[in-house]
């Protein structure tokens, strides 16, 4: 791949941000561009400011700035605290029809069914709910469907079974919006209650109440708050309620809700959340729960998948929530939820190690699809689609949506994949990119009568249809979502500032480690360190999968650093050429504890020749 020169004005500290990047294209065909604001004097001003109003580096408050981050919210971004963020339960549509009914339930010692989505956050929105009654004193019955047999959302057949064992009430969690033909049916049966987040164009459920920030007469502005989060917040109204009914006593005193932020946290980054307001304060004291290891179920999946060092949202992304998500994808749906809720340390851990061998399954079967799917969808790029939409017959349904999203990262375009069954049905699950809604797509094609199922998030979203439908559908997908055709294949590559060797110190991978938790909407700063030499290179971990790396910078500085994927990735190729040419690296600056020591390790993204 050709590769340019990366052009720096002369830095005059060791961190810098130049008047030009200038990489056109990497060793993986990628530019490299500044984040917005990164040129722009007044951004550059008011990061000074910030930096000198609140005692943090310039560095620091440089980032700040670049993220719009203004001086009266500084202050909750780098200490976000549930108090200040917290909002009132009751400005959510329907919620206080919710805990108004769940309070009775409460105060009646009624059995309580939770009906949950097979995904991290519908397994933590239930676990939370379950803890919550059962802590005050009701009979609490789950059920997480199964992927294969029963698809997504609620049935009748499962609500049925929930009201047999003696359910009066029955919440569905992480669904049950554009279930309302379901829902209808055992209305009679049971008081219904919904707290979702997915949209939905259709009528809302004929049920006691639907709590969902958006749907679209609610105006509590929490649109962006996961399953997990709304179960949590309607624990809060429902202990309000039971507060001003004076129904606690010496013998039954108010849960500590504070202890299921750990699973709030979780779902939130799982569910791929943006990391500000309050999402961002609901991670941060999340993860300081989560750090205590208290919860035995998530503490023996910590020790599987070996997170040692306090969870961060790194890990609860990469390690913990795709091994949750095994057991609904492959496997035995409601593992995740039971780990969530088991308090013995054995069970706990015997149920860990059976959703790590679980998640080395879905990995298998994952690559199995994979490379087809890629070749597939090369043809359909080069074919002039906008959208990518494919389906196979021996294709499993429990992992579509991972090859979807890992064909997006590499077209940069909408991507949905299938997987057609034995009776001609083919279920499948879609990724876009920002700015272009795929759920709203999904709701249209399916209200056109294209799918028979149909619905989810901007970013995500699920369907289904009849094989004589997937051209029509592909068609419908093309002209709705037309502009994807227009959009790079390889996205820029967005740098925040360009930093020596020398200044790649833990220090200032500690300083900017006060921006964390990154994720969606808060994008872990990515650095570009310039002319550097790779003076030893050598393959770690039980596959050699990992290369470590030791650079030299131009003033003889020293860094250490990683690429993963080695394997698969171009990149470990120029990085052990024994020739050592001189680099350009792009990438995270972390800092690692080991024994008592810490320094700084620099994580590989991207590399072009200097």
């Amino acid at each position: 791949m050709q590769s340019s020169t990366l052009q720096l004005s002369e830095p005059t500290e060791e961190t810098s941000t130049p008047a030009v990047l200038g990489v056109e294209a990497s060793f993986i065909g990628r530019r490299w561009v500044w984040r917005a604001g990164a040129e722009d004097p007044a951004l550059m001003r008011l990061g000074a400011a910030l930096a000198q109003q609140l005692g943090i580096p310039e560095i620091v408050g440089r980032l700040l700035a670049m993220r719009q981050i203004t001086p009266d919210q500084a202050p909750h971004f780098l200490e976000p605290k549930l108090r200040a963020l917290m909002p009132d339960p009751s400005s959510l549509t329907d919620m206080d029809k919710a805990a108004n009914r769940m309070a009775k339930a409460v105060q009646n010692r009624e059995v309580i069914g939770i009906f949950g989505d097979y995904d991290v956050d519908g397994a933590c929105a239930s676990a939370i709910l379950a803890s919550f009654f059962e802590e005050l004193g009701c009979t609490v019955h789950t059920h997480i469907p199964d992927r294969m047999t029963e698809g997504y959302g609620p049935n009748v057949a499962a609500l049925d079974n929930l009201v047999a064992q003696g359910a009066s009430i029955l919440i569905c969690v992480d669904c049950g919006t554009a279930s309302a033909d379901i829902l209808s049916q055992v209305t009679d049966k049971a008081d219904v209650i919904v707290l979702d987040h997915h949209k939905s164009e259709d009528a809302l459920p004929p049920i006691l109440a639907t709590v969902n920030p958006n749907r679209p007469d609610c105006s509590s502005g929490l649109h962006h708050i996961c399953a997990a989060a709304l179960a949590f917040l309607a624990a809060v109204a429902t202990t309000r309620d039971l507060r001003r009914a004076e129904w606690f006593t010496a013998d039954q005193p108010p849960p500590d809700l504070m202890r299921q932020l750990d699973l709030v946290a979780l779902a939130t980054v799982c569910d791929v959340m943006p990391l500000h307001g309050l999402n961002r304060a609901f991670v941060t004291q999340g993860l300081k729960i989560m750090a205590r290891r208290q919860r035995t179920g998530l503490n023996a999946l910590m020790e599987i998948a070996g997170v040692t060092k306090a969870p961060d949202a790194f890990s609860c992304g990469f390690a913990l929530g795709p091994r949750i998500n095994a057991g609904g994808r492959i496997a035995e749906a409601a593992l995740g939820l039971r780990l969530l809720r088991c308090p013995d340390s054995f069970e706990a851990r015997q149920m860990a190690e059976r959703l790590d061998a679980v998640n080395r399954r879905r990995q298998g079967v994952e690559a199995d699809i994979l490379d087809r799917a890629m070749q597939q969808a090369e043809a359909q790029k080069e074919a002039g689609h906008a959208v990518i939409l494919l389906a196979g017959k021996d294709w499993h349904p429990g992992v579509v949506g991972i090859v979807a999203g890992r064909i997006k990262e590499r077209f940069n375009r909408p991507a949905l994949v299938g997987a057609e069954q034995e009776d001609g049905i083919i279920k499948g699950s879609g990724r876009s990119v920002p700015g272009l809604d795929l759920g709203t797509v999904i709701i249209a094609a399916r209200q056109a009568g294209m799918l028979k199922t149909g619905g989810g998030h901007a970013m995500a979203a699920g369907f289904s249809l009849t094989a004589d439908k997937l051209e029509e559908f592909h068609t419908f997908l093309d002209t709705r979502l037309a502009q994807a055709a227009t959009l790079p294949e390889k996205v820029p590559l967005t740098v925040d500032a360009v930093v020596a060797i020398s200044g790649a110190t833990a220090e200032l991978a500690q300083d900017m480690g006060a921006l964390a938790p990154f994720g969606a909407g808060n994008p872990e700063p990515l650095l570009a360190i310039p002319r550097v030499t790779v003076i030893r290179a050598d393959r770690i971990g039980r596959d050699g999968n990992t290369l470590r790396l030791l650079l030299k910078g131009e003033n003889n500085g020293r860094l250490k650093a990683l690429l993963f994927r080695a394997h698969e990735n171009p990149l470990a190729a120029k990085l052990e050429d024994t020739t050592r040419p001189a680099l350009h690296l792009a990438g995270y600056l972390r800092a690692e504890s080991w024994n008592g020591r810490t320094d700084a390790t620099f994580f590989i993204q991207d590399a072009a020749a200097a």
